[in-house]
């Protein structure tokens, strides 16, 4: 790793909040168990939780098995383009950047913008985008915007390729994933690729896979395949709940 990736703040899957909560109510059980024994199950119960959410932020970090930065290679390595040919790509829910920076970093003639809202819930912005794009001496081809996967602010047809991962299934004001994702293919070139991978094995948002791949197809979409991202060997069982990775999935295709 250089001196600039180690720079580089991407942030992790599993926040620290997630840790810190049931830690800091685990500790309050604990303090009143005095007043009534009852209050050990909860002090078991978040014990668990907060221990449970600290190794799966190891897991994930590149301390430990770096397994955000595994899972977001299984996208850039379905970027089949040739390096010197010129692509507009489109990052859906960039986060701080990785996937946006990955692919340019691949594709040197390729021109990429990300686009997230950049919440309070996540420990993301645009100004670490902008960052860690300079760190990687991509920021002369990336540009990073505010904007909401739920309306697009691009025309039609407007990008050679488009990618996006673990968003969709975030978007609070949408019930309707799938509509979210015909948004993301909306702003497709035909004959342009697409790699989304999401929370695909989660039939309350999704329906079942065959479900997911018949409306892909209604859209005009000419290839695309189903990927279970869950099954791949280096994801440790541990994280394999469904509120985790367990029914993480790609969509890779062609319009």
């Amino acid at each position: 790793m250089t001196k600039a990736e180690k720079n580089m703040e991407y942030a992790n899957w599993v926040p620290k909040k997630m840790i810190i909560v049931p830690a800091v109510l685990a500790l309050a059980f604990f303090t009143l168990l005095a007043v009534n024994k009852w209050f050990l199950l909860g002090t078991v119960i978040f014990t668990i939780i907060a221990v449970y959410f600290a190794i799966s932020h190891r897991i994930f970090s590149r301390k430990g098995k770096n397994l955000q930065e595994k899972v977001q290679g299984l996208i850039l390595e379905k970027l089949e383009i040739p390096k010197n040919k010129k692509v507009r790509i489109l990052d859906i829910g960039c986060g701080n950047g990785p996937l946006t920076i990955g692919a340019a970093e691949r594709l040197p003639q390729a021109e990429l913008m990300g686009v997230d809202l950049w919440g309070k819930n996540w420990d993301y912005s645009r100004q670490v985008c902008q960052k860690n794009a300079e760190l990687a001496g991509v920021a002369d081809r990336v540009e990073f915007r505010q904007a909401s996967v739920e309306s697009l602010p691009f025309e039609d047809a407007s990008f050679d390729v488009v990618l996006s991962n673990l968003v969709f299934h975030e978007v609070r004001g949408s019930s309707d994933k799938r509509a979210l994702v015909k948004e993301a293919l909306r702003v497709l070139k035909p004959g342009g690729t697409f790699i989304l991978q999401d929370l695909f094995l989660l039939r309350a948002y999704y329906g079942t896979p065959q479900e997911m791949l018949d409306a892909i197809k209604s859209w005009d979409v000419s290839q695309v395949v189903f990927i279970r991202t869950c099954d791949q060997d280096f994801i440790p069982g541990f994280v394999k709940l469904p509120f985790m990775v367990g029914t993480l999935a790609m969509l890779y295709g062609v319009k």
